[in-house]
């Protein structure tokens, strides 16, 4: 199913349901006109904590709000016709307990009208995870590199190069995948093990990072379009150079306006040749 000839929107259960299907298509958005472009080809819109790296020049994830979230989610929504729009839950807004989770999470749904939510975590959160989906509340699992607890990983590198990474990853992944996730991202992690996590996991892996076995793809659309430069992942493939657009068209603007090139008669109330010859 093509995400062009839907007619009604992607539903979490739709995206479980493309285990070892067509590849799922999924990109970050945080704004209305970005979500109106990218909705006719994407399955899954996430609303990343991302947003606080690319949008608000923030080092990490960790100093995201709840209410930046909710803000984002609802502009995507706005914004949104076929994709399943998904919103991530901050730090500190679920990891203290499940009830803590469930308040996060309905509200974040009811203010934005999202189809579910996303938390980060492996076992630690699979009753969590439980929780919420018994509540009505989709979710979408993060495993492997978790940015949120990149402090804890040592850093922003590869998960699955030793043993005992591997076998978190394999444990948290087939934990939230029976929890009830209706997917999980799996982040960070060395093809041939993010080839078998897939594999193994009875819900649809998306990688980023990871392999192209995975079941589908995200990128944060501000790498994969060149507009946000201020590093480069090796996982990034920039399919545009928008940042250079917009250097260009700047540049070509500021030159007008110096020139007084801009505004001509072409832009002004009153000022065009047909008012000129009526004055006349």
């Amino acid at each position: 199913m093509s995400a062009t000839s839907r007619n009604r929107p992607t539903t979490a259960r739709d995206l479980r349901a493309r285990k070892g299907g067509d590849p799922i298509v999924c990109l970050t958005a945080y704004t209305t006109p970005v979500a109106k472009l990218l909705d006719p080809h994407c399955d899954l819109l996430l609303v990343g904590d991302s947003v606080g790296i690319v949008l608000y020049g923030l080092a990490s994830t960790l100093a995201v709000t709840l209410d930046m979230m909710i803000n984002h989610g609802a502009a995507v929504m706005r914004g949104a016709e076929h994709a399943c729009v998904i919103v991530d839950l901050p730090f500190g807004t679920y990891q203290e307990s499940r009830e803590a989770a469930f308040r996060t999470a309905a509200r974040v749904m009811a203010e934005t009208g999202c189809a579910g939510v996303k938390l980060e975590g492996g076992a630690e959160m699979a009753e969590t995870v439980a929780f919420l989906v018994e509540r009505g509340i989709p979710v979408l699992g993060h495993v492997g590199l978790k940015p949120q607890s990149v402090h804890g990983h040592g850093g922003y590198h590869a998960q699955g190069r030793i043993a005992s990474e591997v076998e978190r990853i394999f444990r948290d992944a087939e934990a939230i995948s029976e929890a009830g996730a209706f997917a999980l991202v799996l982040e960070g992690t060395v093809e041939p093990v993010a080839r078998a996590v897939t594999e193994r996991a009875a819900a649809p892996v998306i990688g980023i990072g990871a392999s192209p076995a995975c079941d589908g793809q995200i990128l944060v659309t501000d790498d994969m379009i060149g507009l946000f430069s201020d590093f480069t992942a090796k996982f990034v493939k920039r399919y545009a150079e928008v940042g250079g657009i917009i250097d260009e068209a700047a540049r070509a603007y500021a030159a007008d306006v110096r020139a007084r090139r801009f505004p001509g008669p072409e832009h002004c109330y009153g000022a065009g040749p047909e008012t000129k010859r009526k004055a006349v």
